[in-house]
């Protein structure tokens, strides 16, 4: 399947974008059949579907917060000499704050495939707007249908920042006192947290990220997992899978391995395994997905017990060594018993194994 948006330029041939790359159209390929009726949202700027020719789908609908990305999309279709291979709709507003049902009255429980492969990060500035967004969503896909995409790993992200504060606190009076480090730094990439805490935040975690081979920095949101799956289920979205990108590529790579041989050439062994520096990349980003119930053809997929909805402070110092309170009180009723993290894999977009937190929330 071909990468490049009809009619808009090439994005750039960086390491880190071949390696994102890859795993989207992977899941795109998974996903797509040729009767999908697919919402891409955020579709501007080398999103997901786009206007490619060999996307395997029935209809396409593109929602951005960019009008000026929205028209040169739209122009792109209509200029398109050879035959358009499927329908495709274009609508300007953003889907984290507006409902869609204002702007797409006749699609609502019509979409096959909703998708969110890039900015679902931003969504998570504040608890409203991710809320919003998810249930839009719900608004959107027909029971059965699926809500997949790709966004950083927040829990790689602040595991890594984790490793360094416990390195200021060892050094001790070494360092400046009462400053914890914001920065994580590596041969390929530079994140820095614009304030300086030791709490996970659910929402609203800012940080800036900068890969060696661009100009300058993205500032995204850390996407607390608990309350993304929480939130879902509340949309009426069920949880499937949350996945680490390598170990995503891991249990790809032999299916695509043609693919793998033309993306990144470069980036992996012989044998299609990841270098160090491509895995160090790749493991900043983990899959999801997430479904929409169908009652007549199969029992909803069970979302794993989270906390209540008014949730305690407890669950901002994320992660914690138990799942819920009622169970340290050795009061037990719950239907589903997790395993550690590091059994049950992608509960919490665990990131890399050597990265993982030893429980589950």
């Amino acid at each position: 399947m071909s990468s490049q948006v009809v009619g808009l330029p090439n994005r750039s041939e960086s390491s880190q974008q071949k390696l994102y790359e890859f795993a989207k159209m992977a899941l795109i390929k998974i996903f797509a059949h040729p009767y999908a009726t697919v919402c891409d949202l955020y579709c501007c700027g080398g999103g997901g579907f786009g206007l490619d020719n060999d996307a395997q789908i029935g209809h396409y609908i593109g929602i951005d917060v960019s009008s000026t990305g929205i028209a040169q999309l739209r122009e792109a279709w209509e200029s398109l000499i050879q035959k358009k291979p499927y329908p495709s709709e274009f609508f300007h507003f953003d889907p984290c704050l507006e409902n869609m049902e204002t702007h797409l009255k006749d699609k609502t429980n019509q979409a096959d495939i909703v998708c969110c492969l890039q900015h679902l990060q931003l969504c998570f500035e504040t608890e409203e707007r991710a809320r919003k967004l998810l249930q839009n969503v719900s608004c959107l896909l027909k029971p059965g249908g699926y809500f997949f995409g790709i966004t950083p790993d927040s829990s790689t992200i602040w595991a890594k920042y984790q490793k360094n504060v416990e390195a200021y606190h060892n050094k001790g009076s070494s360092m400046k006192p009462n400053i914890v480090p914001n920065c994580i730094r590596s041969e390929s990439y530079m994140i820095t947290f614009e304030v300086e805490e030791e709490k996970f935040p659910l929402f609203g975690k800012k940080y800036q990220l900068k890969f060696a081979s661009d100009p300058s920095a993205e500032t995204h949101c850390l996407v607390h997992f608990p309350s993304f799956i929480r939130l879902a289920r509340e949309a009426g979205l069920e949880y499937v899978e949350i996945q680490n990108l390598t170990e995503f590529y891991d249990d790809n790579r032999a299916q695509f391995a043609g693919m793998i041989t033309n993306s990144v050439p470069n980036l992996v062994d012989p044998r299609g395994r990841l270098l160090p520096r491509s895995y160090d990349v790749l493991g900043l980003y983990t899959t999801f997905i997430f479904q929409k119930p169908d009652p007549d053809i199969a029992p909803p997929i069970v979302t794993p017990i989270l906390q209540d909805t008014s949730y305690t402070h407890d669950e901002a110092n994320w992660p914690a060594p138990g799942w819920r309170d009622d169970e340290k009180d050795g009061h037990t009723e719950p239907p589903l018993v997790l395993p550690k993290i590091n059994d049950q894999k992608g509960i919490l977009g665990p990131g890399p194994a050597d990265l993982r937190f030893p429980e589950a929330l």
